[in-house]
């Protein structure tokens, strides 16, 4: 199975700076709308470069940010120390999600969460019941395990595969890059799955063109699935919503983001 493993000095400009008008710029508002003012110690599942878990620590809590790739946890510590926050106010650790036990995280959370389809990176039920029972271990008693994922398009998944997606340009000023990329979905309905690739394509500066892709595999899940998961699990949906402004979960809701806790 591939893993998505990130082109680290691409991760912040493609997904942060070049797609900014989009929903990255709300997922974490929205969350941090949710905690309480007094500080609350939360735990970020796959943290990449600290995106979300830079501005949670800023807001005033206590975070431990965690992703098993050490490139882009290495740029978070970066953006940490610009920001100014020290390391008891964001913690990094380097680890696979899929076993928290095994991690030194210092105790349980007030809240955990993972953002931005990250869940789906793990398509297997057994992947999927070893991260929440992870999550059902660290989580206080009245903690809250805050999970945000895209809502499947009914209209889209009969389609086998598509290339050309979601096309995109951005800069990597490191680099001295212009980096085009663009998507290509291969979906199987049987087994609930799609393989995504990102192709990336730039010039030297003798115009000669350069490529690169990642390619990874991802799952998606309908509102029920994920009730019927999180249960089996030991965990319930308190509050779910189907998008950034508070509104509620229907059939044409983009994102299921879900306020789960201990059963």
């Amino acid at each position: 199975m591939d893993r998505y493993k990130a082109i680290a000095a691409y991760y912040d400009y493609e997904f942060c700076v070049a797609r900014s008008a989009g929903i990255l710029r709300h997922d974490v508002p929205f969350f941090l709308e949710h905690l309480p003012r007094r500080s609350q110690r939360v735990l970020e599942l796959g943290a990449g470069t600290g995106r979300a878990a830079v501005p949670i620590a800023e807001a005033g809590h206590r975070v431990v940010a965690i992703d098993y790739d050490q490139d882009l946890l290495d740029i978070a510590a970066r953006k940490r120390d610009t920001a100014g926050l020290s390391g008891r106010q964001l913690t990094l650790a380097h680890g696979d999600i899929r076993e928290l036990s095994r991690a030194k995280l210092g105790g349980t959370f007030d809240w955990i969460c993972i953002f931005f389809n990250t869940f789906l990176a793990f398509p297997t039920l057994e992947e999927q019941d070893q991260l929440l029972q992870g999550v059902r271990r660290l989580l206080r008693p009245r903690g809250r395990f805050w999970l945000d994922i895209f809502q499947p398009d009914l209209a889209q998944l009969p389609r086998g595969r598509e290339t050309g997606l979601d096309p995109v340009a951005f800069y990597v000023p490191e680099l001295e890059r212009t980096v085009f990329r663009t998507t290509e979905l291969q979906r199987d309905p049987l087994q609930q799955a799609q393989q995504v690739t990102f192709h990336y394509l730039w010039y030297r500066p003798d115009g000669q063109a350069r490529r690169q892709r990642t390619t990874f595999e991802m799952t998606y899940l309908f509102p029920r699935e994920l009730r019927l998961l999180l249960e089996r699990n030991g965990l319930r949906i308190e509050q779910m919503y189907g998008n950034y402004d508070g509104s509620p979960l229907t059939a044409d809701s983009p994102r299921i983001i879900a306020v789960v806790r201990c059963a």
